[in-house]
């Protein structure tokens, strides 16, 4: 008897700690996972091969998603294995300074990264997943696109870009299977959180007086990846403790 072949996802930035944990879930959920790292290769091989040795199925793919010609070549390579029908937008990068101090290039490249890879990475895949007419498309934003944040009008502008995004995407491909939706998470326990975030900042802002965690982004993710979150399209879901 053959089995099925597994759904295809890919999760940009899938090393770091939240693309990490959403990789692992969705490899439990069933999909093949293409783990995407840019330098860091290594870390994605690694969240690769513990995915299969827990009996999943996964792959490490690299390549820089601000470089329109890489992306689009490392995809075309991807698609030749057949469509990748689970997108999961997860790269970004922050470069904090208050606007009046901001550097041109700290702008520009917060800006590459989260909205025009968005782009890279999302629009070559588009006309294989309508063909299949079943697909997800999660984009992770962040509160500061939702709230604002001190230091982080670059980030706010390319995240809060994203959720537009998202709700225009969503009208397009809403009578072909696809969902499209952006997950905004508050402050999650990650090393780069940890930097920036003490526990006593952490009471004070979350109502909840604790970071989340990674895994319940991935949770939230593996749902709206799923066959039950088939009527939610062109939503900002955040998950951040209450903070707003």
């Amino acid at each position: 008897m053959s089995h099925p072949v597994p759904k295809r996802a890919l999760v940009t930035g899938g090393s770091g700690a939240i693309g990490s944990a959403i990789c692992r879930q969705l490899a439990l959920d069933g999909f093949h996972v293409l783990v995407h790292a840019h330098r860091n290769l290594d870390a994605a091989s690694a969240v690769a091969a513990a995915i299969q040795a827990a009996g999943g199925h996964a792959e490490a793919v690299a390549f820089d998603i601000t470089d329109a010609g890489a992306t689009a070549a490392a995809l075309e390579a991807l698609l030749v294995q057949g469509p990748v029908q689970v997108v999961v937008n997860n790269a970004g990068i922050h470069d904090d300074a208050v606007f009046p101090g901001m550097q041109l290039r700290q702008w520009q490249q917060v800006i590459d990264v989260s909205l025009n890879g968005f782009f890279h990475v999302t629009q070559p895949l588009m006309m294989p997943m309508i063909r299949t007419r079943w697909g997800r498309i999660i984009t992770i934003t962040s509160v500061a696109a939702v709230a604002g944040n001190r230091g982080q009008v670059n980030y706010s502008a390319a995240k809060g870009a994203l959720h537009s995004a998202t709700k225009s995407l969503a009208l397009e491909v809403a009578s072909r299977g696809i969902t499209v939706n952006a997950v905004a998470p508050g402050i999650i326990a990650t090393p780069m959180s940890e930097e920036s975030f003490g526990a006593s900042t952490i009471a004070q802002l979350v109502p909840m007086k604790r970071a989340g965690q990674p895994e319940e982004v991935a949770d939230l993710v593996s749902f709206l990846a799923s066959e039950r979150a088939a009527y939610i399209s062109g939503q900002v879901i955040s998950i951040n403790g209450g903070m707003i």
